[in-house]
């Protein structure tokens, strides 16, 4: 019995040392990311959607821009504030 409890606790410790050794060599992050920054990313890129549909729905930015933006960000790239109002066609009051 007493090997048993010997044989137990060898092998979590063996599995303990092979987990740490594991994780100091492999990279900080996993291939998947935390739920929560999926939901952010899709939060961030829902935001983005309503900010151009705002930009087209005041005629800031042109049918071309529009379409070219939104297939972005249904192919998941936000774009950054500045690049989005720089390149801004459209007619301009």
């Amino acid at each position: 019995m007493i090997a048993v409890i010997a044989i137990v606790a060898g092998g979590l410790i063996a599995a303990g040392i092979f987990y740490d050794i594991a994780r100091l060599i492999t990279p900080d992050e996993s291939r998947r990311p935390p739920l929560a920054r999926l939901a952010g990313r899709r939060a961030a890129l829902a935001a983005a959607e309503r900010r151009l549909i705002a930009l087209r729905l005041r005629d800031r930015i042109d049918a071309a821009a529009y379409e070219r933006r939104m297939t972005a960000i249904a192919h998941g790239h936000r774009l950054p504030e500045a690049s989005a109002q720089a390149g801004a066609g459209g007619r301009h009051g």
